[in-house]
């Protein structure tokens, strides 16, 4: 593997606390050096066949990033996503690790499927990391060996798209995934609340004619949640050998939710949860004319809604910003609205989006922008050496333009799938390389 030599850059490595010109050397898919302009080992090195060179001058140098709910679809749904074409997405995207959802076909619920996915003969250009399912074949009965799953690679369990119903059942993932040193990532939907709903409840769907999901499926659920932690903390004092379990809400969509997570961290509790930029973007008033790239699970909810997600994100309640990228093929989004399936694409608008509106529209400090995307969340799932450039951690980087302004274009796109509501818009931040532990595998066109 060659040597990498990025200099002129200005580097933001929000858990390193570096804001700062600096020049990278990366070697043998780990950081080997991180050294003022020009003080490198390297000095001014000429590029050479054991040497590549890439010149930052003007550009921001940062942790590769880390999205922690994508939907790659294999195995078994290669017709909306392949691994090879969902991280070439994140690639583009800027994220070097990302999380793979175990709602697969079949689902990843085996030390076989987890090893299949990790394969190098499924092609992925940035790492991957399962995630197990928390129950068999999602249905919220028997428990999966999480000792095994571990073993095999998986990094957390869940069950997502199919929450986990019965407080004896969740209690035991509670605990038997805290023996097992692993994260609980729940998907808040009662469904006994949600049957045959289509959108969020509220004016849109009555306007419409929908049946709409109300607030209470997804916060009553969190609510419960986070009671069986409280339980099982000894009120955050953890076990008799200090164990405590870690509940980390996915797709946070509701205010009442976010306002749980926040009180269950005043009691100290281990409870994270993550936003989508949809959620923090977004109202129920973008489902317009039953657009079908307007439709996911959670939905779309109320402006007060996503006004509480945005200050959860200013205020540090949301731990991290998660694309939740569902691919779907066009015939299936092209049916009538309560037929589609929920979800839609993420992973390359999720930068463009989070720099304008977060960091440019509400001030938030690029590093905070770029914590949430990328050290946050590497530490939420314990991948170590992920999510900062201090050296000995793998040489996973993005190299971007922070100011730049762009229109992306879903035709454009290198996921398989095109449903995105953001079609069209104008985003600010471009990615130009993308370096995963060691091996550049973006580049812009235009370089």
């Amino acid at each position: 593997m060659s040597t990498v030599l990025i200099r002129g850059g200005h580097l933001i490595d929000p858990a390193a606390g570096v804001d700062a010109p600096r020049d990278i050397v990366l070697k043998d898919g780990r950081v080997a050096e991180v050294a003022e302009p020009g003080k490198t080992s390297l000095g001014k090195a000429k590029a050479s066949s054991d040497l590549q060179i890439i010149d930052a001058k003007g550009l921001t140098i940062a942790p590769g990033l880390v999205d922690i709910h994508v939907h790659l679809r294999e195995p078994g749904q290669g017709h909306k996503e392949t691994i090879a074409t969902g991280t070439t997405a994140a690639a583009a995207g800027g994220f070097t690790s990302v999380a793979a959802m175990p709602n697969t076909v079949p689902t990843n619920d085996s030390p076989e499927i987890t090893r299949w996915m990790q394969a190098p003969e499924r092609g992925a250009s940035v790492r991957v990391f399962p995630i197990g399912a928390a129950t068999r074949a999602l249905k919220g009965e028997v428990l999966n060996d999480y000792a095994a799953l571990k073993a095999a690679g998986v990094v957390a369990v869940t069950d997502d798209g199919h929450p986990i119903l019965k407080d004896s059942i969740m209690r035991e993932v509670l605990i038997n995934a805290t023996r097992s040193g692993l994260s609980v990532i729940q998907h808040a939907e009662d469904t006994r609340l949600t049957g045959g709903c289509s959108m969020n409840a509220g004016p849109m769907a009555f306007r419409l004619g929908l049946r709409g999901m109300p607030p209470e499926a997804e916060y009553g659920l969190v609510e419960r949640d986070i009671r069986l932690v409280t339980e099982l903390s000894m009120n955050g004092k953890g076990d008799k050998n200090g164990h405590r379990p870690h509940l980390h809400v996915a797709h946070t969509s509701t205010a009442q939710a976010v306002a749980a997570v926040r009180q269950a961290r005043r009691n100290g509790l281990r409870v994270t949860c993550e936003v989508a930029p949809h959620h923090f973007l977004l109202t129920e008033e973008h489902v317009g004319a039953y657009d079908t790239n307007a439709k996911m699970n959670p939905p779309l909810r109320s402006a007060a809604d996503r006004d509480a997600m945005i200050q959860g994100i200013l205020d540090g309640v949301v731990d991290a910003i998660a694309t939740d990228h569902a691919p779907h093929a066009a015939h299936e989004k092209e049916v009538e609205f309560e037929r589609a399936p929920n979800g839609i694409t993420g992973l390359e608008s999720a930068l463009g989006l989070s720099l304008r509106w977060l960091h440019h529209e509400w001030k938030l400090p690029i590093g905070r922008v770029l914590s949430l995307l990328s050290a946050q969340p590497a530490a939420l799932l314990g991948l170590k050496g992920r999510g900062t450039l201090t050296v000995g951690s793998f040489a996973d980087v993005m190299v971007f333009d922070p100011k730049q302004e762009w229109t992306f274009h879903a035709k454009d796109s290198r996921s398989k799938s095109k449903n995105t509501p953001f079609d069209g818009w104008t985003m600010q931040g471009r990615v130009h390389w993308t370096i995963s532990e060691g091996r550049v595998v973006y580049k812009a066109e235009a370089l």
